[in-house]
């Protein structure tokens, strides 16, 4: 199989997983918190929960990297708007998606510190910039 197809597949389904996951656990504890479990989300870093967070740290590690690759073979510069618009976001994306994994391991323990406000925004502001940053690549305004 070519390098170029090769790497087109696991940067697509590194990005799918990355969704997927994020995907499940946001249906899990909304259904939780629907079905009148308040405290559903300190529960979200258990087992087999911590599985869905390794597999969406372990995406988050192989995407600039398979991304880096593709834009190589691809020939693009690296100083197009774009590419440039979607590092800073997946910059953005990836630490904010690090601090809420921190947040939501700090929720298992009795005492909970922390707004559960500005947790909720961290999940959001990263979900959006992961979906921006995956228009930015379905468009490809090269």
């Amino acid at each position: 199989m070519e390098h170029f197809a090769a790497l087109k597949i696991l940067h697509t389904v590194t990005t799918a997983l990355l969704f997927i996951c994020g995907l499940a656990l946001t249906v899990w504890i909304v259904r939780g918190r629907r079905a009148g479990d308040l405290t559903v989300q300190n529960r979200a870093m258990q087992r087999p929960w911590v599985f869905v967070w390794l597999l969406m740290g372990l995406c988050l590690l192989t995407l600039p990297i398979s991304g880096w690759w593709l834009v190589h073979y691809a020939g693009w510069s690296l100083g197009q708007t774009w590419l440039l618009a979607a590092s800073i976001l997946y910059t953005f994306g990836a630490l904010s998606w690090a601090w809420l994994a921190v947040r939501v391991n700090r929720l298992r323990r009795p005492v909970i510190v922390g707004n559960p406000t500005f947790t909720l925004a961290l999940a959001i502001f990263s979900a959006v910039c992961f979906v921006a940053i995956a228009g930015l690549m379905g468009a490809k305004p090269v």
